[in-house]
C-alpha cells in the first residue's frame, strides 16, 4: 500500500512531547475532500509495524487535536496484517475507519488463505478494508470481495495497461477505486474517462503536516487506574483518581470525544465517560497510553512485562500470603519495571506517590514478604533454572503452581494488552 506514497524524504525526528501526523485528502472529481490517509511523521516508513499502527491510531484519537486533523472525513490508515488482531481496533468505531491491507511478500503467497478468516472478522467488526491494485491477480481472489475500496497506484501500473486493471477491478468487485499517485492533468484525465471516482496524488493536494502537544500522564497515575479498573473497583474511585491527574482526565475526555469514536453529542463528565467507555475498554485504554506516552523511548514491551509481573505475584501471593496481600503484590510488580519505563532511579520514581511499606521495601531494599515474590517473578522471565529453583523453594511453591500462575498471568495480560 502507499505507506511512502506521500514522503520522498526521510522522517525527521520529533521532540519526544510533539506528535507529528501528515495527511494527504482523498478527493472526488470535483476536488472535494471525501477523506485523508494519515502517515505518521515520527517514525519511518520502514519503521512500519504493528505496534506503531496502534500507536499511529492511539495518537489521532487521543493527542492531537482530532478536529483539526481529520474533521468530519473518513480516515484511512496503513496496516500491518499483525495489527488486524490489536485490541487498539476495539477502541474506536469503524464507521469511519479504512483499513489499508498490503499485500504478502512473494515468499508469503502460502499465508493468503490463512489470513483470510481475520480479514473476515475485521469486516465483520464493521471495518471496511481498502487494498492495491494486486487484489486483482488470481492469487488474492479470496481477499477480492472483502473489499470496499482498491487503490489503483499510478507509479506501478503502466499508462497503456490503465484500462484493462479499472475493467477488471470494475467487473469483478463493488468496490469504490481511487486512483492514487496521480501527479499531472494528463494521469487524472485518463482515469477519470475510464470512470474513476476518487482520487490521491500531488495533482490534487500534497501531504499536509498537522502537529499536536502530546500530554503525558503520570505513569503511577496510570498504574493506579489499571489496578482499579483490574478490581472492577466502583465508578466513584475511579472517578477520584482522573481528578487527581488533569493530564490523565484531559486525554479521555479528548479521546472519547474524538471523531474517531463516533458520539453523537459531547462528554464533559468524568463519571459519564468511565460509565459509557466501560472498564474492558478502560482498561485498554490506559494500558495502550502507559505505553504511547512513555519517556525515554522504553521498548512496549517492558510495560507488559510489568502487568504480566503483577498478575504473577498476585496470584502467587494468595497461595502463600492470603488475599489481604494480593492488590499489594500486584503493586509491586507493575512497579517493578517502572525505572525502566520512566528512564530514572526507582526511589526517584516512587517518589510521586504514596504506596504501602510493603510496597517500597520490595521495590527498593528487596525485603519484606514481598520480595520473594518478585525474585520469583523475575526469575520466571529467565532462562536460570537455579534461580529459579531457589525462588520456588523460599516460598515452598512447587513447579506446577507456578507454572500454573506464569501461565494465567500471561494469558491475562493478552488478552487485555492485545
Amino acid at each position: 500500500m502507499s505507506t511512502t506514497s506521500a514522503f520522498d524524504n526521510p522522517t525527521r525526528d520529533t521532540p519526544d512531547d510533539r506528535t507529528a501526523i501528515a495527511r494527504q485528502a482523498i478527493v472526488d472529481a470535483g476536488r472535494s475532500v471525501v477523506g485523508y490517509e494519515l502517515f505518521d511523521r515520527s517514525r519511518r516508513s520502514d519503521d512500519h509495524t504493528a505496534a506503531s499502527d496502534a500507536e499511529l491510531l492511539f495518537k489521532v484519537l487521543s493527542h492531537l487535536d482530532n478536529e483539526a486533523l481529520t474533521g468530519k472525513k473518513t480516515i484511512f490508515v496503513n496496516c500491518t496484517h499483525d495489527s488486524l488482531t490489536g485490541g487498539h481496533l476495539e477502541l474506536i468505531q469503524p464507521e469511519r475507519v479504512i483499513l489499508e491491507i498490503p499485500p504478502l511478500d512473494l515468499n508469503q503467497q502460502d499465508q493468503i488463505e490463512s489470513r483470510l478468516q481475520t480479514l473476515v472478522e475485521v469486516r465483520q467488526r464493521g471495518f471496511r478494508l481498502a487494498f492495491n491494485q494486486a487484489i486483482l491477480t488470481t492469487a488474492y481472489r479470496p481477499w477480492l470481495a472483502l473489499a470496499s475500496f482498491i487503490k489503483i497506484d499510478l507509479s506501478q501500473v503502466r499508462a497503456q495497461d490503465l484500462a484493462d486493471v479499472i475493467q477488471r477491478a470494475q467487473s469483478s468487485s463493488q468496490a469504490q477505486l481511487i486512483a492514487e499517485k496521480v501527479e499531472t492533468a494528463a494521469q487524472f484525465e485518463q482515469v477519470a474517462a475510464l470512470g474513476v471516482k476518487l482520487f490521491q496524488g500531488y495533482w490534487f493536494a500534497k501531504p499536509t503536516l498537522v502537529t499536536g502537544q502530546t500530554l503525558r500522564a503520570s505513569q503511577t497515575t496510570l498504574i493506579q487506574l489499571i489496578n482499579l479498573v483490574r478490581r472492577e473497583a466502583s465508578t466513584s474511585e475511579i472517578e477520584a483518581v482522573l481528578k487527581h491527574d488533569p493530564t490523565l482526565s484531559f486525554n479521555l475526555l479528548r479521546f472519547i470525544n474524538s471523531s474517531g469514536f463516533g458520539l453523537s453529542c459531547e462528554i464533559t463528565s468524568f463519571r459519564h465517560a468511565v460509565m459509557l467507555l466501560g472498564l474492558k475498554k478502560l482498561f485498554r485504554w490506559a494500558a495502550l497510553l502507559m505505553i504511547t506516552s512513555r519517556d525515554g523511548g522504553a521498548p512496549p514491551a517492558v510495560a507488559s512485562m510489568a502487568v504480566v509481573r503483577g498478575r504473577l505475584m498476585e496470584l502467587l501471593a494468595g497461595e502463600v500470603l492470603g488475599p489481604e496481600e494480593c492488590d499489594n503484590a500486584f503493586v509491586v510488580g507493575v512497579f517493578s519495571l517502572l525505572d525502566t519505563m520512566l528512564g530514572i532511579p526507582m526511589d526517584k520514581a516512587l517518589s510521586a506517590v504514596a504506596l504501602p511499606a510493603s510496597v517500597v521495601d520490595a521495590l527498593l531494599l528487596r525485603t519484606g514478604a514481598l520480595a520473594p515474590l518478585l525474585d520469583l517473578a523475575e526469575a520466571c522471565e529467565s532462562a536460570n533454572d537455579e534461580a529459579f529453583a531457589k525462588a520456588a523453594d523460599a516460598l515452598h511453591l512447587s513447579n506446577r503452581q507456578v507454572n500454573w500462575a506464569h501461565l494465567q498471568a500471561l494469558s491475562w495480560a493478552e488478552t487485555l494488552l492485545n
